[in-house]
């Protein structure tokens, strides 16, 4: 056990908002195992609320109903985790009485938490001399949880993780990846910022034809060899598509199928994320065991869909599900491409933005010269005229997805009588 015991914060002092502020600058949790053993359901569920959470994706956690004693009889015959969290209602003089026994039955690297319902100075004194790696006065949140296992187990002098956007389109050719990558190239010439393009899209990716690129090795190569995946050798796959852009490329053949599991390209973001402060994940639009975890595990998720009928069901089936998968996250963000293309019949911005209950973070329109000279000549948009109102609007998203900038949200109507219809049975 550690020797650092401490206070946090009481949760009730936090709004929904500042819990998600606090989950957003919370790094992810090792692959590490995690029991707890919970007195009232009132600590249970946050705790098991923290193990759906993406941050905690690579922890394995179980929560046992039942205190100090449930744990001392379970440990009797089965091999202490990493971290142990307990949850007493004891006294405590007896509270410092169970952990002693408990002692007897801890490796002595397992590292233990307690949650318990005495706010006393003395008591603090005395888990710290019997070694309890954090005290945690109840009630606590479900970001309590996260935050007291990130101080535990994540490094505060690793280097820090760079943010990853994830782009995905709600039908193919909807002009996704060409939004992720002049996004791309306007963060690393707006903010003089390192910024790293992954194109997923192995069979079909586009990225290199956009970049202007044909490099001999790129994410193919990082994929399968898992084994060899570290940054030196994903910096040597790398291909240099300006001063502060650089691209994992796709291979774009179709010599071999690509079927992967659901952690096939973990490792490679992971260590993407200590390449570039910023990441750009160009996600082919498919509903894979992998694609479904890489935009679940991303810190932010952008979804372009033209105004139709079939984007707009898409799009809301991907918003229910992401919501779902990221339940302490925010909305994934929504951009609406190819607006007003002569005589096609399309929905509204504002029933589109009602029926997923999201506001646009731009409206694109269609602009059918700009757009295809640049991707002939693989040049950026900015590259073809810096002064066009659409390199402006993509200027625009690049402050807002890094935060340099916020959307301000226009006001709520209610779902629209289109999003009834679509889930009318």
């Amino acid at each position: 056990m550690s020797d650092l015991a401490y206070e946090t914060e009481h949760p009730e002092r936090w709004s929904p908002e500042q819990e998600t502020e606090v989950l957003q600058a919370l790094r992810p949790v090792p692959r590490i195992s995690i029991q707890a053993f919970c007195e009232t359901e009132a600590i249970a569920d946050p705790i098991e609320r923290a193990a759906q959470d993406r941050r905690m994706a690579k922890a394995h956690l179980k929560v046992h109903m039942g205190g100090i004693a449930t744990a001392i009889e379970f440990y009797q015959s089965a091999a202490t985790p990493n971290l142990i969290i307990l949850e007493s209602r004891s006294e405590p003089k007896e509270l410092l009485s169970a952990l002693g026994k408990l002692a007897e039955v801890c490796d002595p690297d397992t590292k233990v938490v307690v949650i318990g319902h005495y706010n006393d100075v003395w008591l603090y004194r005395e888990l710290i001399r019997a070694g309890i790696s954090e005290y945690v006065v109840a009630p606590v949140s479900m970001a309590d949880i996260i935050s007291v296992i990130a101080g535990i187990f994540v490094d505060p002098q690793a280097a820090p993780l760079g943010r990853t956007i994830a782009f995905t389109g709600a039908k193919g050719g909807v002009g996704s990846s060409t939004l992720a990558h002049n996004l791309a190239w306007a963060m690393s010439r707006l903010f003089e910022s390192e910024v790293l393009v992954a194109d997923l899209d192995l069979p079909f990716g586009t990225a290199n034809i956009n970049f202007d690129q044909d490099p001999a090795q790129g994410i193919a190569e990082a994929v399968f060899s898992p084994e060899r995946i570290d940054e030196v050798y994903l910096d040597r796959l790398l291909a240099q598509c300006a001063e502060r852009l650089s691209l994992l490329a796709a291979p774009s053949t179709l010599d071999r199928p690509y079927d992967f599991d659901p952690e096939a390209f973990s490792q490679i973001i992971d260590t993407a994320q200590r390449t570039a402060p910023l990441v750009v994940l160009d996600v082919p639009h498919m509903w894979t065991g992998w694609s479904k975890t890489t935009l679940a595990r991303a810190d932010d998720v952008v979804i372009t869909a033209t105004p139709e009928l079939a984007n707009l069901r898409n799009a809301k089936n991907l918003v229910d599900t992401l919501r779902k998968l990221r339940p302490n996250d925010g909305a994934p963000k929504l951009i609406i491409n190819q607006s007003g293309v002569p005589k096609r019949p399309e929905i509204s911005v504002d029933d589109f933005a009602d029926a997923l209950e999201i506001t646009p973070l731009a409206v694109i329109p269609f602009e059918p010269q700009l757009f295809g000279k640049a991707a002939n000549n693989g040049r950026m948009l900015g590259e073809m005229d810096r002064n066009h109102p659409i390199v402006q609007t993509i200027n625009e998203l690049a402050h807002v997805l890094t935060g340099r900038r916020e959307l301000k949200p226009k006001k709520k109507t209610g779902l629209s009588a289109l999003f009834g219809r679509l889930t009318r049975k």
